[in-house]
């Protein structure tokens, strides 16, 4: 094994920190606060070409592979940005995997291109009120009537639907009770967002707020066949195959708010002097940003090996799920941490761990729960029993 520290990976570090400081914890409170998406954020990695990092050269995108667009993540959220700022650009970065792959070539060139050039907004629309993490329950369906596909049906969850023009949609083309197994009969669409027959509605959420979390009612939507990824009725196997990176990025998410958290909780461990001296210097203080610390390194650990697995094109199910228990736990820990090291001031908006702690906590319950994942590892890695779930 060779941990030596790749210099092209360090190079994406530093220029992306780079421009991440010029958007400061105020800059982040404050779009939280308002409910405003961070476009000059967003424009400003997106002139930088960080957006279409995954997408293949021949689109227009840089070529890379998933540790790349992982480290993109951890350093956005590593600035104090967390889940506000990865929220702004997670799907734009590795969310069109599933179009890379299974995409007619008209397809693929019509717009990967826009999405490399960060020009065009795409958002994902898969849970539904009634299936929640039970994809294959989902009821929105989608007849094909001559040339295009009429979409009725609800979904929720759906980030950045306010600001996005196209949503990677899944929808059920084959009613359940004809297919043979229940993964058969959906389809992924590149749908139409910003259309009279589609409604969109922000649901008020506990944080997280620069990127609203949106309803979304599709009204007889039309859309063209020419904008359905791959075959009807393969839709679900194509979601698959973007699951375990998405988990990757996910965990990688997590580490950079932990290591925003610990920054933050250090800086206050030094400074605040209690009785004579810096609280930093009790154990009870000390030992567990320690533990926070110890727990975060040995999460990068595995999200690395799990990125690179699937970086090889290797089989990466346990180890991807796997990552994304430990980082989310981790970075939730870290962000505790420094919120008790702060006391009361933890809770008070401007010293800006209450934001840490909100958005890391989220992480343990989206996009999957820990639960869920711990269901996976039972049965697939254990050799258990099915308890539930489609994981």
């Amino acid at each position: 094994m060779d941990f030596t520290q790749d210099q092209d990976v360090q190079l994406i570090r530093d220029a992306v920190r780079s421009i991440c400081a010029k958007f400061d914890d105020a800059y982040w409170a404050d779009k939280d606060a308002k409910h405003e998406f961070p476009w000059d954020f967003y424009n400003a990695l997106a002139h930088g070409g960080w957006i279409g990092i995954a997408i293949p050269e021949e689109y227009g995108g840089g070529g890379r592979g998933l540790l790349e667009a992982s480290v993109i993540l951890e350093e956005v959220a590593a600035s104090g940005a967390a889940m506000n700022g990865c929220s702004a650009i997670h799907l734009s970065i590795f969310g069109m995997h599933p179009l890379v792959l299974h995409g007619s070539e008209e397809l693929k060139q019509r717009y990967l291109p826009r999405v490399a050039a960060g020009d065009l907004h795409v958002a994902f629309g898969v849970t539904e009120p009634d299936a929640g993490t039970e994809t294959l329950a989902i009821r929105t369906s989608a007849v094909l009537e001559g040339e295009h596909y009429r979409v009725r049906g609800q979904k929720v969850w759906t980030s950045k639907a306010l600001e996005s023009e196209k949503v990677l949609l899944l929808v059920r083309t084959t009613p359940v009770e004809q297919c043979v197994k229940r993964t058969d009969g959906l389809t992924l669409l590149m749908a139409d967002l910003q259309d009279p027959a589609v409604t969109i509605r922000a649901i008020p959420k506990a944080g997280r707020n620069a990127v609203a979390s949106c309803e979304t009612v599709y009204d007889d939507l039309l859309v063209h066949v020419s904008d359905r990824v791959g075959e009807e009725g393969a839709g679900f196997r194509y979601l698959l195959d973007g699951l375990n990176a998405e988990r990757i990025l996910i965990a990688s998410e997590a580490i950079g708010i932990g290591r925003a958290a610990m920054r933050r909780a250090v800086a206050y461990a030094k400074e605040r002097v209690v009785h004579g001296r810096p609280i930093g210097q009790n154990q009870g203080v000390a030992f567990p940003l320690a533990q926070a610390h110890a727990r975060l390194q040995a999460a990068e650990l595995v999200t690395r090996r799990a990125g690179w697995l699937i970086d090889q094109r290797l089989p990466a199910g346990a180890e991807a799920n796997t990552a994304k228990f430990l980082a989310t736990d981790a970075g939730f820990e870290a962000a505790d941490a420094a919120m008790q090291v702060h006391g009361g001031y933890g809770y008070a908006e401007e010293y800006h761990v209450a934001r840490y702690w909100r958005e890391a906590r989220l992480m343990k319950i989206a996009p999957l729960p820990q639960e869920l994942i711990l269901a996976y590892i039972a049965q697939h890695v254990l050799g258990l029993p099915k308890s539930y779930g489609d994981h």
